[in-house]
């Protein structure tokens, strides 16, 4: 067992060598290219590995197999002065410990489950409560908690990291074990895709999305109430008290929650109580891509295009960053200093079955397909 143990170091070790070696013939006379270095060991003693992807204009995300994480993403402003638009924590004990999600990935189902119970094909399954009285982001030991494994890939317009992790039958109470595998993207038209890939062996529940904070204006740069949003959205997904559906969807038209025109976050975000936190049924339901979202910050003049495959994106205005959590670069993260926009199906869907499935069955593939594009006026 030890030789076989040594033997598998050996051929990481060789595997790291060899996209090294790649990343510098991919830099030469260009930037694009992928560096990979450790980035700490968790508290288990698992050694973790950061991969950072720049493409030939210069943007540069950093990702590590701990959450399949996205620890920083850097783009331009209108000047063309770069800074890192996506909050996180300083180290990985941060994301072990402390992190509300910060650029992770989220499963094995994001979003909630009602009372944390679900029943498939005549079994009723039993997941942890870790929302309040409800089940969030897959659990206490989510897709977000566990370390993936990695390959780093470059194609003929960019470079990006392929996640892979199995999901072991029952964990955090699911059902089948589940290969996943996702696949950041940078690419050299400012493009970061998202790539998600599923299969079982046991009808499951699959619900994948990406959770990252974002900022425009910097990651230090406060809150992002004067950042303008428009979200492709007629209507949205009615929810009670502790933010579970009720199974009706209402239009938002007059209402807070219409950003079906670009309208700053901060406009009307006094008359929702505790913030944003909803999801809104896109208008285009297809699993074609389509347009879901756009965001622009005024100040710095940079802009986020969203497009999805998926029916639903989940806008959350940062209301429990609270003052008190020390990101980055010891930044301390105000209110509101970050927002998501979690591409994915409607929270609590495998209890409303009129609305579109997040049921997996053995033979069939999930697939989620999710593109940001980055500019600047």
């Amino acid at each position: 067992m030890k030789n076989q143990h040594h033997a598998v170091r050996v051929l990481c070790a060789l595997g790291l060598m060899l996209l090294a070696a790649i990343t510098v013939q991919a830099k030469e006379g260009t930037t694009m290219g992928i560096e990979v270095s450790p980035y700490g060991t968790t508290k288990d003693g698992i050694a973790v590995n950061q991969y950072a992807l720049t493409n030939q204009n210069g943007l540069r995300a950093v990702l590590i197999e701990f959450g399949a994480i996205m620890v920083s993403f850097e783009t331009p402003d209108r000047d063309g002065k770069m800074a890192n638009i996506n909050l996180g924590c300083p180290d990985l004990a941060g994301y072990e410990e402390d992190s509300p999600y910060f650029g992770s990935v989220v499963g094995r189902c994001a979003n909630r489950i009602a009372k944390g119970k679900f029943t498939l094909d005549g079994t009723e399954y039993t997941l942890a409560t870790n929302n309040d009285a409800n089940h969030l982001h897959g659990g206490v030991v989510g897709f977000n908690k566990v370390v993936w494994r990695s390959e780093g890939f470059t194609t003929a317009n960019g470079v990006g990291v392929k996640f892979t992790y199995l999901s072991k039958d029952m964990e955090e109470g699911y059902p089948g074990n589940l290969t996943v595998v996702m696949k950041y993207t940078l690419s050299n038209d400012n493009t970061l895709s998202y790539d998600y890939k599923a299969i079982t062996d046991k009808a499951t529940v699959v619900n994948l999305s990406q959770h990252s904070y974002w900022n425009l204006g910097g990651h230090s740069a406060g809150t992002i109430l004067d950042h303008e949003l428009m979200i492709n959205a007629a209507n949205c997904t009615l929810t009670d008290e502790t933010l579970i559906p009720t199974g009706e969807i209402t239009p938002v038209a007059g209402t807070p929650l219409d950003f079906t025109k670009a309208t700053a976050i901060g406009a009307r975000i006094d008359q929702v109580e505790g913030g944003y936190d909803l999801n809104f049924v896109l208008n285009d339901t297809s699993t074609k891509l389509h347009h879901a979202a756009t965001v622009s910050d005024p100040k710095s003049g940079r802009v986020m295009e969203v497009h999805t495959t998926e029916p639903g994106i989940q806008f959350y205005s940062g209301n429990f960053l609270d003052g008190s959590f020390e990101g980055m670069d010891g930044i301390i993260y105000p209110q509101h200093s970050g927002f998501c926009l979690e591409t994915q199906h409607y929270p609590d869907s495998i209890n409303q079955p009129q609305w579109p499935s997040v049921i997996l069955r053995p033979g069939e593939t999930y697939r989620h397909y999710t593109v940001h594009t980055f500019t600047a006026k």
